[in-house]
């Protein structure tokens, strides 16, 4: 199983970045997938999920910090989840990873973690 992450970069200040989360040996249509980042000093902390694609219903959670600004959504055919980020802050820079789960609760477990990209947003 791989999850590899693509899309991050140096960017300013209300630039936008999408990044990718493509997913290789995996029924991923199975797993919820999370999005979390962790800044220098700082713990990881979750920043959005997008629940499994084997119900009728696909459901997202955000991050308070993020609402509004950032979206996640999965792509079946590409094995691929995104992550959308719109109007970028200083505080947005971190790593970040994506991880194949069983929920998008706190605590959930995640079976599977990519590698991690780096998002650095100029002041």
């Amino acid at each position: 199983v791989q999850l590899v992450e693509s899309g991050g970069g140096l960017v300013h200040r209300g630039d936008s970045l999408r990044l990718s989360c493509a997913t290789s040996g995996l029924a991923m249509r199975y797993y919820h997938m999370g999005w979390f980042r962790q800044a220098p000093g700082k713990e990881r902390e979750g920043v959005s999920c997008i629940s499994d694609a084997d119900h009728e219903t696909i459901t997202t959670i955000d991050a308070d910090s993020v609402k509004g600004r950032f979206t996640t959504s999965r792509d079946e055919v590409q094995n691929t989840v995104f992550l959308q980020m719109n109007s970028l802050k200083h505080e947005d820079t971190a790593v970040y990873t994506c991880a194949a789960g069983l929920g998008c609760y706190p605590g959930a477990r995640n079976d599977y973690w990519g590698q991690r990209t780096q998002v650095s947003v100029s002041s």
